[in-house]
């Protein structure tokens, strides 16, 4: 993992999803969002590589809502938003 995250972007995916999320769910994963752009060691995030995969990751924003993430050659990319399903339609 890095120790400082420069440069990040959401994907179509992960914005379209976001928007239909409960606000509460949204504030939650805004609060989250900053914490990880500070610390992506927090382990509140419960950040963990997807099995499987090379360079995806997933961390945690409730029990049940999770986000995934890959790193670029030059930036983080969110990919996806949701609950703990969205692991499954990778």
């Amino acid at each position: 993992m890095v120790e400082e995250i420069k440069s990040f972007q959401f994907s179509k995916r992960f914005k379209k999803e976001y928007q239909k999320l409960p606000k509460e769910i949204q504030k939650a994963f805004d609060e989250k969002l900053s914490l990880f752009l500070k610390n992506p060691s927090h382990p509140s995030l419960r950040l963990k590589q997807i099995q499987g995969t090379k360079n995806r990751w997933e961390g945690s924003i409730t029990m049940k809502y999770r986000f995934t993430f890959q790193f670029s050659e030059t930036e983080l990319v969110f990919r996806a938003i949701g609950t703990h399903d969205i692991l499954n339609r990778l």
